[in-house]
């Protein structure tokens, strides 16, 4: 994706992160782009930097040299409140789900909204009416609306991944970051994950960064991405996709691998 600032919603440069000086770097010299609106991929091993380039660009981290700007806004040097006002508008799924299992669907998706509330001090009921058409809003355009009173625990992993997206984007970020949003979902509730993924960009105009090992999920969804390699930036491919791609189901998988044994060149491999 090409154009100036006002096209870019990421951008770093030159940026280095040291956990420790007698350790090699997590991050080294990564220069990359992100462009507003696209739904960019984030690849590579175990231990590649993939995480820690989320927690950068979140701000969670700062660098140890080098320059982040998120939505035109230099973060690396910013005070706590002056990151606190950018990081409302970056919406964050980590790994794992980490749902507040004592709380329904609705209070769950409600609580960043909640937390800003209270720091902004809004009149309260104003606060809460636009509270409340927001999370019904959000849950249904996950496709939740009929589990919104019920609790985590009543929910499969996939609809428990779909209530985390929501809470991620109830306030509307213009950048949601997504650490392995899949790795513990079978192939169809992988594929409603994407879906929600997908519309969101399409939706809002949310700008997407997913941290992943699957490449069948970059495939399906990313417009690019970056593969690091023991903290360097290696390569950013274009992915040959014009919007979401669904995935092939499970028993569509299990035909193709079961009933079609490799040849004798790829079994040789």
């Amino acid at each position: 994706m090409t154009g100036g600032a006002e096209a870019t919603s990421v951008r770093l440069r030159n940026v280095t992160k040291r956990f420790g000086v007698s350790t090699p770097p997590a991050l080294q010299a990564i220069d990359l782009d992100i462009g507003r609106g696209e739904i960019f991929g984030v690849i590579g091993e175990s231990g590649a930097g993939k995480s820690t380039l989320l927690d950068l660009i979140n701000g969670l981290t700062g660098p140890s040299s080098g320059s982040i700007v998120v939505d035109g806004t230099e973060i690396a040097q910013l005070g706590r409140r002056a990151l606190r006002t950018v990081r409302r508008d970056v919406g964050v799924v980590f790994q794992g789900v980490h749902l507040l299992s004592n709380a329904t669907v609705r209070k769950n998706v409600a609580l960043p909204l909640r937390l800003a509330r209270r720091q902004r001090r809004h009149t309260a009921r104003i606060a809460r009416e636009r509270e409340a058409h927001a999370v019904e809003e959000i849950v249904s355009f996950v496709g939740l609306s009929h589990r919104i009173e019920h609790y985590p625990a009543q929910l499969s992993g996939g609809e428990q991944q779909r209530v985390a997206l929501a809470r991620a984007l109830v306030g509307r970020p213009s950048l949601l970051l997504c650490d392995e949003p899949t790795s513990s979902l079978d192939t169809s509730t992988t594929g409603d994950v994407l879906q929600v993924l997908a519309n969101a960009r399409t939706e809002f105009g949310t700008t997407v960064v997913v941290v992943t090992h699957d490449l069948d999920v970059v495939k399906a969804i990313c417009d690019r991405a970056a593969l690091l390699e023991r903290g360097v930036l290696c390569e950013v491919f274009d992915i040959a996709t014009s919007g979401y791609r669904s995935l092939p189901s499970y028993r569509e998988q299990v035909v193709q691998e079961l009933q079609n044994p490799p040849t004798q060149a790829q079994a040789a491999r």
